[in-house]
Order: structure tokens, then C-alpha cells, then sequence
């Protein structure tokens, strides 16, 4: 299948990004965008359709969910039906139950359906994966993120624990290719709204790594930092900027007696690493396109979306009822409510 045709339905700050990389994919043609609020925009060169159904009837084959995280569930589902692809931005829906209903939608037609957890497509991120599988660190003891910024005025429907916090849990359960076992977690809501807009949470995984995340629309300075620490030192990548840092274990002697005294690692070699750096975003859709095309991995799937909203709600429940929670058990009572 060459030249597929593809939609785009959402034109806020993401859809837009969509539109953009979209039209400069190889093999890819951007057909038309849903925005019942936009007008036409010359700087997109495609019809802009107040309906889905309108794009629908343009023909296309795969399209990318970019609307409010309260309405994935509907415009995905709608997709399936018309036997469309899908990539949804994460997270990929409101609640387990709309996930789990998508998810099956796609897989009963034999749809590609993806989620738009970016963060495991930054060069950063994709070259630590690459280092740990290859055991440059050894053996790994913990993962920990900071993902810190400015109050985002666009999102609305869902609080940052959904909105922020589920890229950290994608890309560390992806890091180490362990999924969380149990999470606790603290948030406080100091914007007025009414959804969580600060997060401290620690984890769990099943192979025994623990992991701790900060999570915040509150802080003046933007940061996105993840760090872990194994044997053999530390990798640091800062998905800002693209870069890679190991901080290696120290093995030259010192005579300075009180260090010396200290039984734990010394400071090593730091090696910065040049990594060749594209834009996520367009090998987000260099995956899905080749999902589609040749049925490639790569994609982050939507049963891993799902998975990771699992988590995400095993998090806000930790810090509603102040305990540890199980991430099976959550899933279990989604399972036994369906």
C-alpha cells in the first residue's frame, strides 16, 4: 500500500504538529483536517471539514485523534468502523473502560491503532534503550523523572497525572522492559482547578527496579529529565534537548581520607554522547506509516496505551486513599466490571 491517504481530526497545538510533519512524510498524503472551530488555514494547503464524516467521505486510510482526551474514544471507534487506521495522542482515553473498547475495535477489524506516546521516539531516549539492552550499565536499580513546566492553558479535561505523568510511566516500563507492579503516590491541585496539577510518585517494577517520578504544571522553568542508575554508573538524557550522559563508576584509588571512608561508588569518566537528532515526531509517523504499510513494530500499541493508563489510574487512586496500590488490581476490577 503506497500513498495513503490520511486525516488529521483536532486542530489544537498537537494536531497542528500532526499537519506539519504529515505533509513532509514520504509516502504520505495529508488529504484533510477536522476542526468544527477552525476556519480554512492556508498554511495547511488541505481542506478543512467541520465533521468527521465529511473527511470520511474524502476517502482516507489512516487518520491521526488529536481532539480532547474525552472525545478519543468516540472519534477512534468512529475510525474503526469506516475501516480506518488510527493513531490517538496519548493518553489514549479518559478511562480504562474506553481503552479497553478501542483497543478491541481495532484488533476485531485488523486496524493499526497506535498511541502517541512520544517520548519513546527521542533520540535520547532510543539510544539509552539501545545501551541498556546491549548491559553498558549492568544491572539496572533504579529509573527516576523529572517532567516540570509552565501551567499548559490548553488542557482542560484531564489533570497531569493522565495528561504528563503517563509519558514517564510509558518510556520507564519501555526503559527496562518491565512493567509497574505497584505505585504511591502524593498530589495537591494549587491552580484552582479541579484535576491534580503536581505529582510525586514512587514504583515498583516486576523485575525488582524501583522508580520515582516528579510530575508538575507549576514549575517556571521547563525540564524533562530521565535518569538511571545502574552497576556500572548512571545515564542521564534530557529529551529537551536530545542528549545522552553516562556518569561512569569511579575506579582510580584516592588517599583523601574521608572519602576513602565511604564504602559506596566514586566519580568516574562522564562521557557525552553525539547523537545523530530528529524530531520524534516524524519518527512517530515514520513507525505508524510503516505499521501500516508492512505491519513493521515500532508503534507504541494501543494495548500498551492502555496498560499505561492502568497505572496512570493506579496512581490517582494511591493518592486519593494515601496507600500503596497494585497495578493488577486495578486492571482486575476493570476486567471484572466489563
Amino acid at each position: 500500500m503506497a500513498g495513503l491517504r490520511y486525516g488529521v481530526v483536532g486542530l489544537g497545538v498537537m494536531g497542528r504538529n500532526h499537519a506539519r510533519v504529515l505533509r513532509e512524510l514520504e509516502d504520505v498524503e495529508l488529504v484533510g483536517v477536522v476542526d468544527p472551530f477552525a476556519a480554512h488555514d492556508d498554511r495547511l494547503a488541505v481542506p478543512v471539514h467541520a465533521e468527521l464524516d465529511s473527511l470520511l467521505e474524502a476517502g482516507i486510510d489512516a487518520a491521526v485523534v488529536a481532539v480532547p482526551t474525552t472525545m478519543h474514544v468516540e472519534v477512534a471507534l468512529r475510525l474503526a468502523e469506516a475501516g480506518v487506521h488510527a493513531l490517538v495522542e496519548k493518553p489514549i482515553a479518559a478511562d480504562l473502560d474506553g481503552a479497553h473498547r478501542m483497543t478491541a475495535a481495532f484488533a476485531e477489524r485488523g486496524l493499526v491503532g497506535a498511541v502517541g506516546h512520544i517520548e519513546r521516539f527521542n533520540p535520547a531516549l532510543q539510544n539509552l534503550r539501545t545501551r541498556l539492552e546491549a548491559g553498558e550499565l549492568g544491572t539496572v536499580y533504579q529509573i527516576a523523572t523529572r517532567r516540570q513546566g509552565p501551567f499548559p492553558v490548553r488542557i482542560a479535561d484531564v489533570g497531569v497525572i493522565k495528561d504528563l505523568a503517563t509519558h514517564d510511566i510509558d518510556l520507564t516500563a519501555w526503559l527496562a522492559q518491565s512493567p509497574f507492579q505497584t505505585v504511591y503516590a502524593s498530589t495537591s491541585r494549587r491552580s484552582g482547578r479541579p484535576h491534580e496539577d503536581m505529582v510525586a510518585f514512587n514504583g515498583h517494577l516486576h523485575d525488582g527496579i524501583i522508580t520515582n517520578h516528579l510530575v508538575n504544571w507549576l514549575s517556571p522553568m521547563k525540564e524533562r529529565v530521565t535518569v538511571v542508575t545502574g552497576e556500572r554508573g548512571a545515564f542521564v538524557a534530557d529529551t529537551i534537548s536530545g542528549d545522552l550522559t553516562f556518569y561512569e563508576n569511579g575506579t582510580v584509588e584516592t588517599e583523601w581520607d574521608a572519602v576513602t571512608a565511604f564504602r559506596g561508588v566514586a566519580e568516574g569518566s562522564v562521557i557525552r554522547y553525539a547523537l545523530k537528532k530528529r524530531e520524534p515526531l516524524r519518527i512517530e509517523h515514520e513507525a505508524f506509516r510503516d505499521a501500516i504499510v508492512n505491519g513493521t513494530p515500532g508503534i507504541v500499541t494501543m494495548a500498551e496505551g492502555t496498560t499505561t493508563l492502568g497505572v496512570a489510574e493506579a496512581v490517582v487512586r494511591s493518592a486519593a486513599e494515601e496507600r500503596e496500590i497494585a497495578i493488577e488490581s486495578v486492571l482486575d476490577e476493570n476486567r471484572a466490571g466489563r
